[in-house]
């Protein structure tokens, strides 16, 4: 599969640029309606993890790289996608856990989360050795950054020798806001320019030369980059290309690479396909998904509250509330304003920090009463339609058909917009 990614840069240099959207999530309908549709195209779906979501201790979603894969796979069997069809990449491995601790930890810590990463079959990596440590500066100097990403490349070769398994594919760079979306708001997000673009990847290629990894760097095929995209609470910012051209224009000076985008959520499918042929195939998405979902699961709480009786006034509402409230450590310091534009925000924000909480018991419990006040009632196409007029209801008949419905919508637009371009 990593042949896959490896051909991005060829295919654009031919003038049929393609792409692929990258699915940066643990949810379980997240990841089931990513392998269902790889099911029915038959194209690869590379699904992501990141350094703080899951690690050799666990992240927040209690999973190691190991755990992760077995996971996914799980899920594609029970589907019917073949492991050849899955790419596992792994997102901004670096120090950025432990940047609290002094450089020395945080870098074995992130030596040994990318052991972890490779050994446990995730080909494509990207190295993310950006940030300060203790007592550092919160931005590091490219020369820094790069040697440090040089590195934690070593530990990835030397991993995959070990395990007798193919060299992973590499990502580097880090030019990106906030994961999960700004926590102000935005008017404009300025591209990267084109000359910082050009220094990032000479410094890197020359720290790699250095540490005798050029047959590695070979085997880079993106750097991160800002195209102009993000989204805040409320708001998207889109791509704009002729504000990016300079910056797309460098691929013609490094015909063996292309650039990853993130927080591409909440684009339209022509601004998608624009970033693909401008040189910006990779295309991550996660909030954009999990947004899709919650808004059909709290769809489906107001169908139960209509049509089942004692079910209650959207009790899974309610409850994620509560729960958000007390424990606030996952969307305070990202929204903003009173109580109303707080509560609004929790909700419905773009960010879509709620994310953090369905794994939590008493989100689980509430969306588990949810789903089992509604298996086996029929629900009318006209209430299916009047909260979620976008599901087709012949192929969406139940309460789990329409969860994985509705991620799939946002899916269909990445699928298409990254199809080669003829």
């Amino acid at each position: 599969m990593s042949k896959h990614l490896m051909s991005l840069a060829a295919a654009r240099r031919a003038g049929r640029p393609f792409g692929i959207a990258s699915v940066c999530s643990a949810h379980p309908i997240v990841i089931r309606a990513a392998l269902r549709r790889a099911a029915r195209s038959d194209r690869p779906v590379l699904i992501e993890a990141t350094c703080n979501q899951v690690n050799q201790f666990g992240g927040y979603t209690g999973m190691t790289p190991a755990a992760f894969v077995s996971f996914v796979e799980e899920i594609a069997l029970d589907e019917g996608v073949s492991r050849d069809q899955i790419i596992f990449g792994g997102d901004h491995l670096g120090p950025n856990p432990w940047r609290k601790e002094p450089a020395e930890i945080a870098l074995k810590k992130a030596s040994d989360m990318v052991e972890a990463y490779v050994a446990a079959g995730f080909g494509k990596i990207h190295i993310d050795a950006s940030m300060g440590c203790a007592g550092e500066p919160t931005a590091l100097d490219d020369r820094t950054v790069a040697d440090r990403a040089a590195l934690l490349c070593s530990v990835a070769e030397a991993a995959a020798a070990r395990a007798e398994m193919p060299a992973p594919v590499y990502i580097l760079g880090t030019e990106v806001p906030v994961p999960g979306g700004a926590d102000h708001a935005l008017s404009t997000v300025a591209p990267t320019e084109r000359e910082a673009a050009r220094e990032t990847i000479a410094v890197h290629r020359a720290a790699f030369d250095v540490a005798g990894l050029g047959p590695a760097f070979d085997r880079v095929i993106a750097f991160v980059v800002q195209p102009g995209v993000e989204f805040g609470s409320d708001n998207v910012i889109a791509y704009d290309p002729p504000r990016a051209a300079a910056l797309s224009s460098l691929l013609n000076d490094e015909p063996a690479l292309v650039f990853e985008a993130h927080s591409t959520d909440y684009q339209t499918e022509e601004a998608l396909a624009s970033l693909v042929s401008d040189g910006f195939p990779i295309l991550k998405v996660g909030p954009g998904l999990t947004f899709a979902y919650r808004e059909a699961l709290y769809a489906l709480d107001l169908i139960a509250s209509d049509l089942v009786p004692g079910y209650g006034e959207r009790p899974l509402a309610k409850a994620i509330e509560a729960l958000m409230v007390q424990s606030p450590a996952n969307w305070s310091g990202y929204y903003h304003g009173d109580e109303t534009s707080l509560r609004i925000q929790r909700h419905f924000s773009y960010s879509d920090r709620i994310r953090y909480y369905w794994t939590r018991p008493e989100a689980e419990a509430a969306v588990t009463a949810l789903l089992s006040a509604l298996e086996g009632t029929r629900i009318p196409e006209t209430v299916l339609h009047q909260y979620l007029p976008q599901i087709d209801q012949v192929n969406a008949s139940g309460p789990i058909d329409i969860l994985i419905a509705a991620v799939d919508q946002v899916l269909a637009v990445y699928d298409n917009a990254t199809l080669a371009v003829h």
